[in-house]
């Protein structure tokens, strides 16, 4: 049996492509009206990432904890690697690490360092070499590996959800709001931070193609998309990469899942750029 793959509802995995790898994942929380939603797993309000007041939370030890000894069991000795949202948006790396130390060195657990997309291509690179007979550590070292080189940008309507949540500094604030300028957000060592800023939505989406193409280099890449509530948007960007960009070797267009969307708002695009991945697999046609 391979080393099995956990991961968490940040890393917006298609179904198709998570059941393919077996990759396993627990849920994020969302909170509106004293009502406890599971992301991925619960209906949650349609609207929900346009309703003030929502609050969100990572995973708790206990639900990790399930998660890992069914991982821990499954791979009859192999072992586990669970890659989680960044440490410092989220408590679920956190909780993943308290509840991987019952397992007496079977689990291994990855900080992406990133959020969305770029949490789920870690998560497929470290699947990608379970499949290939990897050990856990090997498979640990993959996924590190395409943490620490993916590339996410994200473009935003505005501040407003950021600034709620607390997921952006002072002097983001500040800049989203005057005029209504319209960012570009950036991870940089696992947190979110302000790249950019446009006076016009068309503008800061075509910078953030820019953006996209300047991290890839002329390499060959795998290639996200990832929305809010644009699914057109997503696909013309997409389209438009994909036209410009030297090889894309596997491209996924996601809708991001509910609580990142109570995050970025509604309306927001964003861009993944990862390397040292294989084609992926399972994914569904459109």
């Amino acid at each position: 049996m391979p080393v099995v793959v956990v991961t968490d509802s940040s890393s917006c995995l298609p179904s198709s492509v998570a059941d393919h790898y077996g990759i396993r994942r627990v849920p994020l929380h969302l909170t509106v009206d004293g009502v406890d939603y599971s992301d991925g797993v619960d209906e949650v309000p349609d609207d929900i990432v346009r309703i003030p007041g929502v609050s969100t939370s990572g995973a708790n030890p206990h639900e990790i904890g399930e998660a890992l000894e069914e991982a821990v069991a499954a791979s009859d000795g192999a072992g586990v690697v669970a890659v989680h949202i960044s440490r410092k948006l989220s408590g679920t790396w956190g909780a993943a690490r308290l509840a991987a130390e019952k397992f007496s060195g079977q689990v291994r657990v990855v900080d992406s360092r990133s959020v969305g997309l770029a949490v789920g291509f870690a998560a497929i690179a470290a699947a990608q070499a379970a499949t290939t007979g990897a050990d856990r550590d090997r498979v640990y070292e993959a996924a590190i590996r395409q943490a620490a080189t993916v590339d996410s940008l994200f473009c935003v309507q505005t501040l407003d959800n950021l600034r709620a949540g607390g997921r952006i500094s002072a002097a983001g604030k500040m800049l989203g709001s005057a005029l209504s300028i319209k960012p570009i957000l950036h991870m940089v060592d696992g947190t979110m931070t302000l790249r950019e800023r446009h006076r016009t939505f068309s503008k800061a989406v075509a910078k953030l193609e820019e953006g996209a193409l300047e991290s890839a280099g002329g390499r060959a890449v795998t290639l996200g998309v990832q929305h809010c509530e644009a699914p057109e948007l997503a696909h013309e960007v997409a389209d438009d990469l994909r036209k410009k960009l030297k090889m894309v070797t596997s491209s996924l267009i996601v809708e991001i899942s509910p609580v990142l969307g109570s995050h970025v708002g509604p309306g927001a695009v964003g861009v993944v750029i990862g390397t040292h991945l294989d084609p992926i697999e399972g994914i569904a046609e459109d």
